[in-house]
Formats: structure tokens, C-alpha cells, sequence
């Protein structure tokens, strides 16, 4: 069975959420996820970028890992832009940290990750763009 993100999940995600860590987020302002990570910041969303090669991402502290983020902090999406081949280790920490959703960039697609997402209780959009989905919500 095909994962399918739906209008309420995406909806629930968009509106009723703050803060967004960013896994593979680029310091790089050519990068999709440069980009999408302004984008959220612009639109009132807490942005914490993580790249084990950066220091500072659009003015945050990026950390290393999900798991590096101080247990303070409430981290309510772990939006993911890293190869599918690679979105279920971050996908099994958003669940480790107990984030309330996890949201899979476009082309990120892993079946049995958002399945483990979903038993865990996590809400869960895959294969989709904030960029294209908050505009859809405003019309």
C-alpha cells in the first residue's frame, strides 16, 4: 500500500505547529532547503537547522543531529531533505525525540519510515513542498 499524505495531515502540520528542525538544511541560499527553511522562518515558524557541516544557518545554531538538539527545546517537525535512502535514520530520530510530525521534502519517499512514524503516533507527510502546500492553504 501506497503512503498518501492527506489535505487534514498536511493542514494539521501547517497550522498547528512551531518549530521545525531542518535536517539537511544548507547554509547555502541556492539550496532547496536554504530556501524552504527561509520560507518557514518568513511565515512565523521557529526554524533549527541540522548539518553536521555548518555552524549557522539563517541566523540559528545548526546542530549536528536531531539528537544534539538540547531536550528543551520542543521540536514539533523534523522536515527532511536527505536522500530517501537516508530518511529513515531521521525519521526513527524524530520518533527518539518524540516530535509531533515528521515531513518528508519532494522525492523523499520511505514506506516502511512513515509507516514506523505513524505507529509511533507521529503525524506524517511525505513526498510533499511547504512551498507548495502553504499557498494551497491560503486559497
Amino acid at each position: 500500500m501506497t503512503f498518501r499524505s492527506s489535505p487534514e495531515t498536511i493542514r494539521t502540520v501547517l497550522t498547528e505547529t512551531h518549530t521545525w528542525a531542518v535536517v539537511g538544511c544548507s547554509p547555502d541560499p541556492r539550496r532547496d532547503s536554504h530556501r524552504i527553511a527561509r520560507l518557514l522562518q518568513d511565515r512565523g515558524f521557529r526554524v533549527i537547522p541540522v548539518n553536521p557541516n555548518a555552524e549557522r544557518v539563517l541566523g540559528e545554531r545548526c546542530y549536528p543531529s536531531l539528537m544534539h538538539i538540547p531536550a528543551g527545546e520542543e521540536i514539533d517537525v523534523v522536515d527532511i531533505f536527505r536522500r530517501a535512502d537516508q530518511a529513515g535514520a531521521h525519521v526513527d530520530e524524530a520518533i527518539a525525540i518524540a516530535a509531533r510530525a515528521v515531513w518528508m521534502q519532494l522525492g523523499v519517499i520511505d514506506e516502511s519510515a512513515a509507516q514506523r512514524a505513524l505507529e509511533a503516533g507521529l503525524l506524517v507527510v511525505m513526498d510533499r513542498c511547504p512551498a507548495i502546500e502553504l499557498p494551497r492553504l491560503a486559497a
